[in-house]
């Protein structure tokens, strides 16, 4: 970090780029190794929490790989709480000062916390599926204010303004929650079936058959909204950005759904169910940048949504975003008079 004339150090705008990136990336791994944890049957390979075994904090050689692969997940657990910390005392010793980052910095933290101690609470309960479900789903609550904390300090300290009309963004409002109930039905499926996490792990009773098509339906319900939703946006003429993230959901969407009919037609092999896990992290994430694209951030002040005379900018190719009305139509631009 920097130092500042008065001897403290600062946190520039390119360090805290790099560490929001870190911390999202570091919050998508661990969702990753926790499927590793699950699906290889690890989920009491240390058998207690905190602590490993009732003597050691630490995996021993007696309890073989299974111990290795939880206790590395924990490990990195940890890693990505450090950097959230990390994260959060760059945002306060942040030049220029970005007040309005402090609550997601904070908020990351606060929900890695709290996601490591529902980690250990489904330990202590045998890796009881409807914790384990709890567990996952926190991962994503802390994976999306992840997401908003990096797309703020990319963006830098601006205002924001919608790119669509108001009934397009409550439909992405819709949207977003449809694909949030999506993750949580995956998790009611994955509690009822096979991969516990461990032999002797219970399960929900639900039948798997059952909740494999209610979760089916839900996907089927979101690719099509997510279809209309990219047709409305083409029908009015949004922002190039806005089009382009609900294409890459659309797409997002459709592969990932692929992998989970291939995945229950073959008997939930292994390498494809992480494969789903991975896909229900990028469906997530190109849900919050579909989210995200319904509106833009621009500098704050006189200038505000004006452009330089004699500029491109506001030409009909330049991906330029403009007012909307309620009823989707663009106003004009207007240029600032010299």
């Amino acid at each position: 970090m920097p130092v500042s004339p008065s001897g403290r150090l600062t946190a520039g705008p390119a360090l805290l780029r790099r560490l929001t990136l870190a911390s999202l990336v570091a919050n998508v791994a661990i969702v990753l190794t926790g499927g590793g944890v699950r699906l290889t049957g690890s989920g009491l390979g240390c058998p207690t929490w905190p602590r490993c075994t009732d003597e050691s904090y630490v995996t021993t050689p007696e309890m073989g790989v299974l111990g290795i692969i939880e206790f590395g997940n924990r490990v990195l657990g940890i890693l990505v709480g450090l950097i959230a910390l990390a994260t959060l005392l760059a945002v306060l010793r942040s030049r220029p000062r970005r007040s309005d980052l402090r609550g997601l910095a904070l908020g990351v933290l606060g929900l890695v916390v709290l996601q490591g101690l529902i980690g250990g609470a489904s330990v202590r309960v045998q890796l009881n599926p409807w914790v384990v479900a709890l567990h996952f789903m926190l991962s994503m609550v802390a994976l999306a204010v992840a997401y908003g904390l990096w797309r703020r300090v990319r963006a830098g300290g601006r205002t924001t303004r919608d790119v669509v009309a108001r009934p397009l963004r409550r439909l992405a409002l819709v949207i977003t929650a449809v694909s949030f109930g999506v993750l949580v039905l995956g998790t009611v499926v994955t509690g009822s079936g096979p991969h516990a996490g461990d032999p002797d792990a219970g399960r929900t009773g639900l039948n798997p058959q059952a909740m494999s098509q209610l979760h089916a339906d839900s996907v089927a319900l979101l690719i099509g909204l997510s279809v209309a939703w990219w047709f409305a946006l083409r029908a009015v003429g949004a922002p190039r950005p806005a089009v382009r993230a609900a294409a890459v959901l659309v797409v997002v969407e459709l592969a990932q759904g692929l992998i989970g009919v291939v995945q229950y037609l073959t008997d939930l092999p292994v390498a494809l169910v992480s494969a789903h896990m991975l896909g229900a992290c990028l469906v997530w994430l190109a849900t919050l940048s579909m989210l995200w694209s319904t509106r833009t951030r621009e500098p704050a002040g006189p200038e505000s949504g004006t452009t330089e005379p004699g500029s491109d900018a506001a030409g009909p190719d330049s991906g330029a975003t403009r007012p909307v009305s309620d009823d989707g139509v663009e106003r004009p631009l207007v240029r600032a008079q010299p």
